[in-house]
């Protein structure tokens, strides 16, 4: 969401921002340093594939016989145009460009790309100039070795790197300018791409109200015109701007302003809202020409057919796995306390369509008439109703939703259509009618048992947050997000970190 149409490269002027200027140049060091580092590690892993490609070669033979005999020290000018295509076209490709680092899977679908060029072209060597004893097997096995070599190097770089950002270790203070909905889009970006290494330290809007509420954990910073000194207090290193295209005069003295303090301006086109997702890029004679898509969300037409197939084979094999389970678990509730063991409750569905919902009971069978006395006992903020220790609870249900048991019925509503495995938490009636504009955009598809909110803090989130990861979900969908998102919701469930 950060890609700017417009950016601004820090300068000094006059001594002003010099505090900018020895950051950003103290983090385009460290830059340098961990990208050289890179490119030796790399080195040496093109070598160490050459060698086993060798090995799997004419020790074991992979695949056929090998006809003429080569030592390994025969391939050295094969071994040292290998090393060099690579690195030439790792770095045409853009493997080494100073930015944040995609995601592991867009990093080896690149990596795989460039491997695949430097084979032809050392085969075209051997086939021109190279002798008969030159295998070009050996360089298809190299190639398969560099790529599982280069994918296991980068996913512990990823996850070291991970983990320094999450101690704020080469992490970025970033300040929003704007909290309308482009504002609110980057901030739904930053907070559910925490691997990106931007932290948020709070928005400026001209608007009294949404420059004096906060949204979850991104601070109201006041108006625009206090920029200068946020600058400075927060040691700002980028600043996103998302004011529409109207306001370009102000925009482009923000602009300057930032370039003045050594901080890196970057520009949000607001062109339609944009979203390259939302878009359709024509040619019109020679003239590309964009216009809005007919649906404003990722889970429309052919991704809704594939998501309902993905409910109704992923949730029906689960029920089936959970039936053993639920039964314990309402024998143990029948035990406990009086009352139903499966418990119903009118929620709001897509496009906020009422729906029955089954929840495996976890409190006395009169906890909805205790609600209101309970009211000033609510720990949540916004619309949503939550007591860590809720005296209604019972001793079974306390076990049930630490481990997210009593959601399990929640799969005959995925099997029924009313829900989905993956999506946002299904809210009640009484919440919805307190939603503000924005809120209600997370109701454009069916809720789901787990989701982003699940999987990123559950009831240690606050309403705007969960917000901000819904609408994300909603725009960014995909198969492989709603399976990444299931199988990381195992771990968080069996933690039991912020179920309650």
């Amino acid at each position: 969401m950060i890609s700017p149409s417009v950016e601004a490269a820090p300068r000094g002027e006059n001594g002003i921002g010099r505090g900018g200027a020895a950051r950003a140049a103290h983090r385009e060091a460290q830059m340098r340093v961990r990208m050289l580092l890179v490119v030796l590690s790399d080195i040496v892993l093109i070598n160490v594939a050459f060698a086993l490609g060798y090995v799997a070669r004419y020790r074991w033979q992979l695949f056929r016989d090998i006809e003429y005999n080569a030592a390994f020290s025969d391939y050295w000018p094969i071994q040292a145009l290998f090393t060099l295509s690579v690195l030439a076209f790792f770095w045409l490709d853009g493997v080494y460009a100073p930015r944040r680092a995609p995601s592991w899977l867009d990093q080896i679908w690149t990596i795989t790309g460039s491997v695949l060029k430097a084979m032809f072209i050392v085969w075209v060597a051997i086939f021109i100039y190279g002798p008969a004893v030159y295998s070009r097997l050996l360089i298809a096995e190299a190639g398969v070795f560099l790529v599982v070599l280069l994918g296991v190097s980068r996913a512990i770089k990823n996850a070291y790197e991970a983990r320094r950002r999450a101690q704020g270790i080469g992490v970025s203070n970033v300040l929003i300018v704007g909290a309308g909905e482009l504002g609110r889009a980057v901030m739904r970006t930053l907070f559910a791409r925490p691997d990106l290494g931007y932290r948020c330290v709070g928005f400026v809007d001209d608007d009294p109200r949404r420059g004096h509420t906060d949204i979850g954990r991104f601070p109201a910073l006041g108006e625009v015109s206090a920029l200068p000194d946020l600058l400075q207090r927060y040691q700002v290193d980028e600043v996103v701007i998302t004011l529409p295209w109207s306001a370009q005069p102000k925009i482009l003295e923000l602009v300057e302003l930032c370039r003045a303090h050594n901080v890196r301006a970057r520009v949000v086109p607001s062109l339609l809202q944009i979203n390259l997702r939302k878009l359709d890029v024509n040619d019109f004679g020679g003239i590309p020409m964009l216009s809005p898509r007919d649906t404003q969300d990722g889970i429309s037409g052919v991704n809704r057919v594939i998501k309902r197939s993905l409910d109704v084979v992923f949730g029906g094999i689960f029920l089936l796995l959970c039936l053993p389970i639920i039964g314990v678990a309402c024998l143990a509730i029948r035990l406990e306390s009086p009352g139903p063991a499966i418990f119903t409750q009118l929620r709001a569905g897509r496009n906020g369509k009422p729906f029955k919902l089954y929840k495996l009971r976890s409190m006395h069978k009169d906890a909805d008439q205790l609600r209101d006395q309970l009211m000033a006992m609510n720990e949540a903020d916004g619309p949503m109703f939550k007591i860590k220790d809720d005296p209604r609870r019972t001793k079974v249900g306390r076990v049930l939703r630490k481990l997210s048991i009593d959601e399990l019925p929640q799969f005959w509503n995925v099997l029924k259509g009313d829900m989905s495995i993956v999506g946002p938490r299904p809210a009640l009636l009484s919440e919805v009618a307190q939603y503000a504009d924005w809120h209600r955009e997370r109701l454009r598809v069916q809720p789901g048992i787990t989701g982003l909110w699940q999987i990123s803090g559950r009831s240690e989130l606050s309403f705007d947050e969960m917000c901000l990861l819904d609408v994300y979900y909603i725009e960014n969908w995909s198969p492989s997000l709603d399976l990444k998102i299931m199988l990381r919701t195992i771990p968080h469930v069996l933690s039991g970190r912020g179920a309650y």
